[in-house]
């Protein structure tokens, strides 16, 4: 009987996730971006030369020059500190709006894939009603009914994303109960907290995290689309989506009150993006950990 040949583990595998992130040219830009965003958002009140709300810290619609790096807006407030103060709206916001998504939509679909039956029928029935709309449908509405506000902006958020993410672990779960050691633990008596906590939920994290990252984005792109339109942070805070709304009604003779926050937007977006990107293939051992 001849010998059962083992194929070798990649060596790339073997090397920790930030590692095999970084060595990604688009993990790198991503985590590069991300530590900004970080240092911005907790050293805002040491690195921000003005108050972000404290109005006339300069005169209105004062271009950039060497006293406002990035200019003031209408209200004479300094479009720098505001930027520097909006990137902990941002982590804030995408952090509670994908928390509520991925705690939910995990529930969700752990507890139907491992229930089948009813519960499987009334969890995903329910869930493919609601993925019927789209996210943004289902946060305008959340708004419209709670009211505008930061708070409700991210409930509305979380709320609207949870289909996607239930529809998604439902998948990733449904795929493990199908393999051997899960039958083989549920022949052997383990009860369901077990079966879901131990076999199941350490199977789907990883597939979970990428969506999560990726969902990072979509939850503050949401975020900001609610607050260009009025209906998620209130004035005076220093929203990007709200100062994008803010700068409108001055585009052509203040330019950079749109531009700054715009552009805030989307090199997060494009970070998390990219990041999210990059922690797939890391996780995935198909790739070889790249």
């Amino acid at each position: 009987m001849s010998a059962v040949e083992v194929a070798p583990v990649p060596r790339q595998a073997s090397r920790p996730l930030w590692l095999r992130l970084v060595r990604n040219p688009g993990g790198a830009i991503g985590l590069a971006i991300f530590a900004v965003l970080i240092v911005a958002a907790v050293f805002a009140p040491w690195i921000a030369p003005y108050s972000p709300i404290k109005l006339a810290t300069g005169r209105p619609l004062t271009p950039p020059g060497a006293a406002h790096l990035l200019g003031t807006d209408e209200l004479g407030r300094d479009v720098f500190s505001r930027l520097l103060f909006g990137a902990r709206l941002t982590l804030q916001i995408g952090a509670i709006a994908v928390g509520i998504s991925l705690v939910a939509g995990l529930s969700i679909g752990l507890a139907a894939a491992h229930f089948r039956g009813w519960t499987e029928r009334i969890l995903m029935r329910s869930t493919d009603v609601l993925f019927s709309f789209t996210e943004t449908l289902i946060a305008l509405a959340f708004v419209a009914v709670l009211g505008p506000s930061l708070t409700n902006a991210m409930l509305a958020v979380g709320v609207a994303a949870i289909p996607f993410y239930a529809r998604t672990a439902y998948a990733s779960a449904l795929s493990e109960t199908a393999k051997p050691y899960y039958e083989g633990a549920e022949a052997a008596g383990a009860g369901p907290l077990r079966l879901i906590f131990r076999h199941l939920l350490p199977n789907v994290m990883p597939t979970m995290i990428v969506v999560a990252t990726l969902g990072l984005s979509n939850a503050i792109l949401a975020a900001a689309a609610l607050g260009f339109l009025g209906l998620g942070a209130q004035p005076p805070q220093p929203e990007w989506g709200y100062m994008l709304s803010a700068g409108r009604d001055f585009m052509n003779r203040a330019p950079w009150l749109m531009l700054y926050p715009g552009l805030a937007i989307a090199a997060t977006v494009f970070a998390f993006n990219i990041l999210g990107d990059a922690l797939r293939e890391a996780l995935d051992p198909r790739s070889g950990g790249r």
